[in-house]
């Protein structure tokens, strides 16, 4: 096997712990976790979360610092989030009275996990 394949793999396995931590975080803060990894041609959903009627797609990025967290959100990533959550919108119409936002959740060493709501705008 590759290195290239091992680093790829052990990047997926911390992104996927990463999710969980995520997940039992917006659980302590009130939210019901409807998916996780949530995939389709159009792109992938970290976590998609409801609590109340507001529905939300959240961007898990696990990285050394805050800083390096938020600048990992690329314009295009947000844009593949955005069409993801259209899409899964579609599917869902259960949801479709929902407002909807994207959030952030930001996992970085010694620090609890930063949970940034509504931190871009679909075509912002």
């Amino acid at each position: 096997m590759s290195d290239d394949a091992s680093l790829r793999r052990e990047a997926y396995s911390r992104g996927r712990r990463a999710e969980r931590l995520a997940a039992w975080w917006l659980r302590l803060k009130g939210y019901r976790i409807l998916a996780r990894g949530w995939r389709s041609r159009l792109g992938e959903i970290d976590l998609i979360a409801k609590r109340g009627s507001v529905l939300v797609f959240v961007e898990v990025k696990r990285r050394n610092e805050e800083a390096a967290a938020m600048r990992a959100i690329s314009l295009r990533q947000r844009q593949r989030i955005a069409r993801a959550a259209r899409l899964f919108l579609q599917q869902n119409p259960q949801f479709s009275l929902c407002a909807c936002r994207f959030d952030a959740l930001l996992l970085y060493p010694g620090r609890l996990p930063l949970h940034l709501p509504d931190v871009w705008r679909e075509g912002g």
